[in-house]
């Protein structure tokens, strides 16, 4: 019996617990705050997210579908907030990054890890689907298992005795940030860059935490590694700029390329400059770089540097920041 088969068949999902709710909430957007009565009788959906997750953002565009398509049909769809990094604890970038994406269904901020601790819950992005009495029947950690989220949506709202539910699975046309990674050729990993997770730094000499220390760039990296030129602070989280003229250099092998960044100050902007292999990016630029590899870093979130058309190699980029005030996270890949 085939997979699909199987999520159709009479008795085939488990249960696994009971929906603890959102009442660990420490505050809501796009909807007011759901109680239990409020959930009663109705198929749920909670999707855990913080809105820098590459990995999450390349699942939205089925979340928003499920949201849209079944919305009249029972499917209440919350949007679990929980920050990775101290800015996506401000609501106000939450508000913006919900509106700039397009999320529109419930959003449970989870700021202080409640509702996360509540579901026991490890990951992001992660979905967990509750039936109409409140009983978890299916969960999908990470990408993928669209088609198995779906139908088990369909299932179970037929089980609550709607008779026109579709049968069939939405279809997405994902793009810009959305659009799925080029698995095949993705060699890079997730690179954090402050201390507390950090890897793979090249730069010559030990590392000073904590503290402003001048920082150079070897004369090649291998794969994966990375390096700081300029003076720099690394901290637990973040390497913060000091001074104006500092790089980041990575040697990497992905189609897409992107940092998590923002401005030590709110309202501050650093402008910097994206080159790979020593050239600007031209057709190889992100949705924040144009073609001469120049961009703007004016908001706490994720940066596309890099989104390349054609063969996929080992390539170095180097970001060079034009004045000091910027916080890099992470490097993520696609």
């Amino acid at each position: 019996m085939s997979l699909f088969s199987s999520l159709r068949s009479a008795g085939s999902l488990p249960v696994e617990g009971h929906i603890p709710g959102f009442d660990g909430a420490t505050g809501w957007l796009n909807s007011p705050p759901l109680t239990p009565a409020d959930l009663e009788g109705k198929v749920v959906l909670a999707d855990f997210w913080t809105y820098t997750c590459i990995n999450w953002l390349r699942t939205l565009a089925y979340v928003r579908a499920w949201a849209e398509r079944y919305d009249d049909q029972g499917l209440v769809v919350v949007g679990v907030h929980t920050p990775e990094f101290p800015f996506e604890r401000d609501i106000d970038n939450v508000r913006r990054a919900a509106k700039d994406m397009r999320v529109e269904y419930a959003i449970a901020l989870d700021s202080d890890y409640a509702i996360w601790q509540a579901f026991a819950n490890h990951y992001w992005p992660a979905v967990y689907i509750a039936d109409v009495q409140g009983r978890i029947r299916h969960h999908h950690f990470g990408e993928g298992g669209y088609a198995e989220c779906e139908m088990v949506i369909q299932r179970l709202l037929r089980e609550a005795g709607r008779d026109d539910v579709a049968d069939d699975v939405v279809s997405v046309d994902a793009e810009g940030f959305e659009a799925q990674a080029d698995w095949a050729n993705l060699e890079s990993p997730e690179t954090y860059l402050g201390y507390e997770q950090g890897r793979n730094l090249a730069s010559p000499g030990r590392p000073a935490l904590d503290e402003p220390h001048a920082y150079t760039t070897p004369d090649t990296l291998e794969l994966n590694e990375w390096a700081l030129a300029g003076d720099w602070t690394i901290e637990r989280r973040a390497c913060v700029l000091n001074n104006a003229d500092g790089r980041i250099a990575f040697r990497f092998h992905a189609r897409d390329v992107h940092l998590v960044m923002g401005p030590r100050k709110r309202g501050a902007s650093v402008p910097f400059r994206v080159l790979v292999d020593g050239e600007p990016p031209g057709d190889a630029h992100g949705l924040d770089v144009d073609a001469h590899g120049d961009g703007t870093v004016a908001e706490q979130r994720m940066y596309q540097l890099i989104r390349q058309p054609g063969s996929i190699a080992d390539r170095t980029l180097e970001i060079a920041f034009l004045a000091p005030g910027v916080e890099a996270y992470v490097f993520t890949f696609g």
